[in-house]
């Protein structure tokens, strides 16, 4: 089955309540603006989970990729005291390691991918990336990003898997990053960047999702 195909009853369910979505009338507004609005920024918001699970089944294709989430990701304080003294410097993170473990938070982990034959872990967060955030957002991003970088690799070895090396990347998809580079990728660079094609699927899925959401904001 396509990506499009395994994604296309949680597009429909989403729409569907999309349709059914209440909405208090803005003074300014009107009735007709204030329901296109709150659909529109309802959607957004969905768009969002619609992408990474368009994702996360395009990699699962690949039959060189271990592809799973992880809900529960553990920080340890360690690993955020440690991060505390990069973040003037994020790229002093790459190659700094700690042992995972039982954490004082946890951070859901959207997309983990281990390559089978170079033996690489790698995370992504997902993100629509149609906006900037706001600077505390932005610092948020960037310390969730580095704690999860300095943890990757004992966390793979925790699961058994040879590691070779470890990345830890936020995807801002349609192209306004919140951090910089290396741990920011785009919708551009995801085909390069996984040496397998992905973003043509994802464009199905997004096109099929916009199809929908017109015919509900037609009949608002």
């Amino acid at each position: 089955m396509s990506v499009l195909g395994k994604l296309r009853p949680l597009i429909d369910t989403t729409i569907a309540g999309l349709a059914k979505k209440k909405f208090v009338s803005d003074p300014i507004a009107g009735t007709h603006y204030s329901g296109i609005t709150s659909v529109v920024s309802s959607a957004y918001k969905r768009h969002g989970y619609i992408l990474e699970r368009a994702l996360l089944e395009c990699l699962k294709e690949n039959p060189e990729f271990q592809v799973w989430t992880e809900p529960e990701f553990q920080v340890s304080q360690g690993a955020d005291q440690l991060v505390g003294t990069l973040t003037g410097n994020p790229q002093s993170a790459i190659g700094s390691n700690i042992n995972y473990g039982p954490g004082v938070r946890a951070l859901q982990t959207d997309i983990i991918v281990y390559d089978k034959i170079n033996k690489t872990i790698r995370s992504y967060e997902i993100k629509r990336g149609s906006g900037k955030h706001d600077s505390g957002k932005r610092r948020q991003i960037l310390r969730d990003t580095l704690c999860t970088q300095i943890l990757l690799h004992s966390y793979g070895q925790s699961l058994g898997l040879s590691i070779s090396s470890s990345s830890s990347h936020v995807v801002f998809y349609y192209g306004m990053c919140s951090i910089g580079k290396p741990f920011s990728l785009t919708a551009a660079e995801l085909n390069a960047h996984f040496d397998y094609p992905v973003t043509s699927q994802l464009e199905l899925v997004n096109a099929y999702f916009q199809r929908r959401l017109l015919a509900v904001l037609a009949g608002v």
